[in-house]
């Protein structure tokens, strides 16, 4: 069986610019909701783990921050570089940071913790970077997926497509809960608190389906990928249906979104 992080960097290889166009548009959501968490302001000291194509460190860098950023892809790194640059940006895969102790003022990762194997040991070497009484803010998807974050799963259980055995379950299954989540941060830093992020999510379901489902990004992506087209076809027929009471008039749905948002201090 495939370890969970190993499945992590074979999952998001080369897809940095897939991302992008779809997902990060969901994700990115929650960026100043983050960053507030976090307390960042002109002049502090940030790093963004897990910066993806780097919406968090420009929206940092709007603040006046000055922004180290990581992700474990190079391509998303080159991306989130070119994007931001005015962030010093790295390729470094947690747990391990190429900064010294007691380097940074705030730490933030926006839908990155739930992509480590070992979340504690990861929250350690994120604690271990920040100054004393600096913030940690972190936000991670609320589990078991619901809202616009189960559309394609959904879709494939009502076609019976069955969840390959290959595909690791990650921690945040279990964490994934706004007591888990609070507990598995409060055992590392102190003043942990845990906040419910629910918003709706507003697209048009093609190009959702284009850049999400069909662009392999995620592992839901990964399983249909894998499907042959007469199954895809009825899957995507049960992706439209599940989306029409969503209907928003225009042409296109809002669907709900559901994470959790963890902040704890040094």
């Amino acid at each position: 069986m495939t370890t969970f992080d190993a499945y992590e960097r074979e999952l998001w290889a080369g897809r940095a610019e897939a991302y992008e166009r779809g997902f990060a548009r969901l994700s990115g959501c929650t960026v100043e909701r983050l960053l507030d968490a976090a307390g960042v302001r002109a002049g502090d000291r940030l790093l963004d783990v897990g910066t993806g194509p780097g919406p968090v460190s420009a929206a940092a860098v709007r603040r006046g921050a000055q922004v180290s950023a990581v992700d474990a892809e190079p391509e998303m790194a080159e991306t989130a570089a070119r994007n931001v640059p005015e962030a010093e940006v790295r390729v470094a895969v947690l747990p391990d940071l190429p900064y010294g102790d007691a380097s940074f003022d705030a730490v933030v990762g926006n839908f990155v913790i739930n992509h480590v194997g070992e979340p504690e040991t990861a929250l350690a070497e994120l604690r271990r970077v920040l100054r004393t009484g600096g913030v940690l803010a972190l936000t991670c998807w609320t589990m078991p997926g619901s809202g616009v974050l189960a559309l394609v799963r959904d879709a494939m259980d009502e076609v019976g497509v069955p969840w390959p055995d290959d595909i690791p379950v990650g921690p945040f299954m279990e964490y994934g809960r706004p007591d888990a989540f609070g507990a598995l941060v409060g055992g590392v830093f102190r003043d942990a608190s845990v906040e419910e992020l629910d918003w709706e999510f507003e697209f048009e379901p093609e190009d959702w389906w284009r850049t999400g489902a069909l662009a392999r990004v995620g592992s839901n992506g990964v399983v249909l990928a894998r499907q042959d087209p007469a199954t895809i076809a009825r899957v995507k027929d049960a992706y439209d249906r599940i989306l029409r009471p969503y209907a928003a008039g225009n042409g296109t749905v809002r669907v709900p979104a559901h994470a959790l948002l963890a902040r704890g201090v040094r």
